[in-house]
């Protein structure tokens, strides 16, 4: 069962699926030039831009009990190591973001995750 599976698992798969939705998304604005796009991604896959748009979609009630679940259960999973570019809340907080991503894309539910990034976007 996919919610059995260890959360950062589910963080480390999820990272590469939101990575490549904002890639997409960047590039679907006509960002072109790799600079450009590098520091434009920034904004989304940094754990602090993690974190804070994780903050503004739990603040707005926009995850349902069991997503919410998954994403406690990552931010709250023992971690390691702590990155030097964040403190190590900002990072649970964005590891919780990417497993709720990775949970999501394990499930094949790629409409909800579709809903996340059109959230992100504005849409």
């Amino acid at each position: 069962m996919i919610g059995e599976i260890n959360s950062l698992a589910l963080a480390y798969i999820g990272d590469a699926v939101y990575e490549l939705c904002v890639r997409e998304y960047l590039i679907s604005k006509g960002l072109c030039k790799v600079k450009e796009l590098q520091q434009e991604s920034i904004k989304y896959v940094s754990a602090k831009g993690q974190y804070q748009i994780l903050s503004k979609m739990i603040d707005e009630r926009f995850f349902n009990d069991e997503e919410l679940n998954m994403i406690f259960r990552a931010r709250n999973h023992k971690i390691e190591h702590r990155p030097k570019s964040c403190d190590i809340a900002t990072y649970k907080y964005a590891t919780g973001f990417e497993a709720i991503i990775g949970y999501l894309y394990l499930n094949k539910n790629y409409n909800r995750i579709n809903e996340i990034m059109d959230y992100i976007r504005g849409e």
